[in-house]
């Protein structure tokens, strides 16, 4: 629900006490605390950045205790590409998506009108928030049992820790495996404005004469997409799994 400069919580449905009491399991002490939480930086005042600073790192600390708990016999490398996988902004944007964060932030009238109330780095964002205010809230033990409610059930659905290798490993090792020289990355052009820039980077397999192009909010973004589309073609040329 919409109105002026914010988007207006759902208080006609639910009080937030009641959202985060049935979505987190998590009676509240403080509100102040779970307002500042879902009030983005665009609304001005008090915003959530603090918030989610320290949320972003007590879900580092407390998922990298479950999965050592849960995977008993992975090594580190694997363990470090599941949390990767579990916390990263396109797992955190699912998450809170899937319990309607979004309709609870507070945005700015800039914000709002671009749908930022969908956007996925907000709602990632929102969502480590209400993590540090939980933590601030309640202390470690709170937090903790929070992020293990929300993220027990998805550990079962991790897919193997090989296929979550990011593309420029995958091809690196792909290439040492056969002693080909590693593939060269070029950053061909720099597209839009400051905040929303647009990376275009050429991988290069010398040796293979494989020559591809990516694009990406960032130099490494678009690096990982040239690595991915030169990963394809090495698998067809060398009828890899």
């Amino acid at each position: 629900m919409h109105s002026g400069n914010v988007l207006v919580k759902c208080d006609d449905l639910k009080t937030l006490s009641e959202w985060l009491r049935d979505v987190f399991g998590y009676q509240c002490r403080e509100l102040r605390i779970f307002e500042a939480a879902l009030t983005h930086r665009s609304v001005g005042g008090q915003h959530n950045e603090r918030l989610e600073f320290l949320g972003d790192a007590v879900l580092n600390c407390v998922t990298a205790d479950l999965l050592y708990r849960h995977f008993p016999q992975a090594p580190e490398g694997e363990l470090s590409r599941y949390r990767a996988t579990l916390v990263s902004g396109e797992s955190l944007a699912t998450l809170a998506s899937e319990i309607n964060l979004g309709e609870r932030m507070q945005l700015g009238g800039g914000e709002l009108k671009s749908g930022g109330f969908r956007r996925k780095s907000i709602l990632a964002d929102g969502f480590e928030a209400i993590l540090g205010a939980v933590y601030l809230d309640g202390g470690f033990n709170a937090a903790a049992a929070v992020i293990e409610k929300m993220f027990l059930p998805r550990l079962s659905n991790l897919p193997d820790a090989a296929q979550l290798k990011d593309p420029k490993t995958r091809l690196q090792e792909a290439l040492q495996a056969r002693a080909v020289a590693l593939p060269e990355y070029e950053v061909e052009s720099i597209m839009g404005e400051p905040h929303a820039q647009q990376f275009h980077v050429r991988c290069e397999v010398v040796a293979l004469s494989i020559k591809t192009h990516g694009e990406g909010g960032s130099r490494r973004a678009a690096e990982q997409e040239s690595a991915k589309l030169a990963m394809e073609r090495l698998q067809a040329l060398w009828k890899l799994s």
